[in-house]
């Protein structure tokens, strides 16, 4: 789950804590372009403060004023739609032709907030069913791939760690990758076995392990919601990681290098009894084509491209560092050999 998210949780366990009643609105459904995607909270407080966000912010002021008119006095949970017409549409903030389904849970003992937030914090991959004729929430297993569902008698949520991000290397920039992937809500670990590297990390909200990279993609047990990239610029290690790696379901695969070492690199792997199929699946070199020479610029290329792939967003070649830079020594008339 996302930060904002998190803080959503966090907050309606304090306001209860407080003595306060507060409302936990919940994005189940929606229709056509929507600001905010399916699972999406805020929470409302009994005097009309909020966290959290469903809109553009017409359909929050729209439940801050309810909350503030009627207090949370509902006994259960109901579902209600907005933007079913064009002029609701203009009036709530949502796209041309938008419709948006909400469930309005009023907060109390049966939501087990609580038990929720410390799975969360933990780590941990939860599903939240949640009763809609009497507001009792149950906790149970999730899959990463499990997504919202609502029959109109049960709303199955999930919650925690939805992505992982493997980087290889400690170096400078795997510094800045870091802390906008960390912003980015993934669970990041980094991998770096050099004592040199590691003496020094101190990126919050990363998982720092020495272990060998081949070891280390075993142990995660990649899945499809992960992401893995090689920064140290040595084949000893990032070639470890990516021949493991890429057997896995990982979505997106990628390692820094020029063209001519990325090449050189897919003849390595081929040695490892990596087939076609998976050695296409590496990007290489990553990252989209932004003109970036500081490692803060070269995260943010890398990220962009991880970004397009968690999306299910296929880039044009012109868009690669590849397929950019080969266009432009064509259009110039010479060639570089030097990527970034």
């Amino acid at each position: 789950m996302d930060s904002v998210d998190l803080e959503v949780l966090k907050s309606g366990v304090r306001w209860l804590d407080a003595g306060h009643r507060a409302l936990l609105v919940t994005v189940v459904k929606t229709w056509g372009s929507s600001p905010r995607p399916e699972g999406a909270m805020l929470v409302v407080r009994d005097d009309g403060l909020v966290v959290g966000s469903v809109s553009g912010g017409c359909i929050e002021d729209d439940l801050i004023e309810r909350v503030r008119r009627e207090g949370v006095t509902q006994p259960a949970p109901e579902a209600v739609k907005y933007g079913i017409t064009a002029e609701e549409a203009h009036r709530f903030g949502l796209p041309c032709g938008g419709t948006i389904q909400l469930v309005l849970e009023p907060l109390g003992a049966l939501s087990r907030l609580r038990a929720l937030l410390d799975t969360v914090e933990r780590g941990e991959l939860v599903a939240r069913t949640l009763d809609m004729a009497t507001g009792a929430a149950t906790l149970g297993p999730a899959n990463a791939t499990d997504g919202v569902h609502f029959d109109g008698a049960r709303l199955l949520t999930i919650h925690g760690p939805r992505y992982r991000m493997l980087v290889i290397g400690a170096g400078q920039l795997s510094r800045y990758l870091c802390q906008i992937a960390a912003g980015l809500d993934y669970q990041v670990t980094v991998c770096d076995p050099r004592e040199e590297y590691t003496d020094t990390w101190d990126v919050p909200g990363t998982t720092l392990v020495h272990t060998m990279p081949d070891d280390t993609v075993l142990d995660l047990k990649l899945d499809e919601r992960c992401a893995v990239i090689a920064l140290t610029h040595d084949p000893k290690l990032d070639d470890l990681a990516l021949m493991e790696a890429l057997k896995t379901p990982a979505f997106y695969v990628g390692a820094l290098g020029s063209r001519r070492n990325n090449a050189a690199r897919r003849e390595r792997l081929k040695e490892f009894d990596l087939s076609e199929a998976e050695l296409a699946r590496l990007h290489g070199p990553v990252g989209i084509y932004i003109g970036s020479r500081t490692p803060p610029e070269i995260a943010v290329s890398i990220l962009a491209e991880v970004t397009a792939a968690k999306n299910g967003v296929s880039l044009p070649t012109i868009l690669q560092v590849e397929g950019a830079k080969a266009a432009r020594e064509e259009a110039a008339g010479a060639g570089s050999t030097c990527d970034v």
